[in-house]
């Protein structure tokens, strides 16, 4: 990495000036906890969730910085762990799944939910009808949430959200709350985020004491911007703006080919 472009960022530093991606700024992984996203983040989108690609040397990579963190490595998603295995297996990492419904504090170790209580199924039923609306509609039921993927129809969008709202006016009181994402409606218990799931996280070994840096492309991870600075940790944008960040990566493979940085220069 070109030191003169490089900008350090320590444990203990304060406040940072905002800090461009293609800088590459380096982090004391002795120190930091790396807290990362998956779709748009680490990987590319694709047509359907079940379709993505995880490029060559990003597991070997993801371990590497594990390895070096002493474990404090972990992917923070709206997928289930179970999904998540199932993407970058046979390897395993530690994680935050479902929005911070269950995590999993090391590669070794056992799902722990987060006090979040599964959907109701009736209530589930009732949204996945519809996916029903159009055949591009793709349907991903993640036990504690439903996600209504419409990127194969990107048409539908509004017919989506109007039916998701007739749904909340017949029920206002049930304990629900919509997610609006890149291509996807999701609907899920309230009470819980990927903030709370990273804040829960933070309290226990090996992240506990570690200045977090999270990396985030969609608005469901704003509410862990927001946290950054209880932490005094930092965030990185992916793919767009958003306030309160260090910096902003184009896209996923500068996030790698970042990473890829990291474990080589540390």
């Amino acid at each position: 990495m070109n030191s003169n472009v490089a900008k350090q960022v320590s444990a203990s530093a304060g406040a940072v000036d905002l800090v461009p991606a293609s800088d590459f700024p380096t982090l004391d992984l002795d120190a930091c906890a790396l807290l990362l996203d998956i779709d748009g983040t680490l990987l590319d989108f694709a047509p359907t969730p079940r379709e993505v690609k995880v490029p060559a040397g990003l597991v070997p990579t993801l371990s590497g910085l594990l390895a070096r963190t002493s474990g404090a490595l972990a992917l923070v998603s709206g997928r289930s762990l179970e999904d998540i295995d199932w993407i970058f297996g046979p390897q395993r990492f530690p994680s935050v799944g479902g929005h911070g419904a269950e995590m999993r504090l090391s590669t070794d170790g056992e799902a722990v939910a987060t006090h979040a209580p599964p959907m109701n199924p009736e209530l589930k039923r009732r949204f996945a009808a519809i996916a029903d609306l159009h055949s591009g509609i793709v349907l991903e039921d993640k036990g504690y949430s439903l996600a209504l993927h419409f990127r194969l129809a990107p048409q539908a969008e509004g017919a989506i959200y109007e039916a998701v709202s007739r749904i909340r006016a017949d029920l206002p009181n049930a304990p629900i709350e919509v997610l609006p994402g890149k291509f996807v409606c999701e609907i899920k218990h309230s009470g819980f985020t990927k903030a709370t799931g990273v804040s829960e996280l933070m309290t226990h070994e090996p992240f506990k004491g570690r200045r977090p840096v999270f990396l985030g492309d969609d608005v469901t991870d704003e509410t862990v911007f927001a946290i950054m600075p209880d932490f005094k940790g930092l965030s990185f944008s992916v793919g767009r703006q958003a306030q309160g960040v260090a910096g902003e990566f184009s896209g996923p493979n500068e996030v790698r080919r970042w990473l890829a940085h990291l474990l080589t220069d540390s």
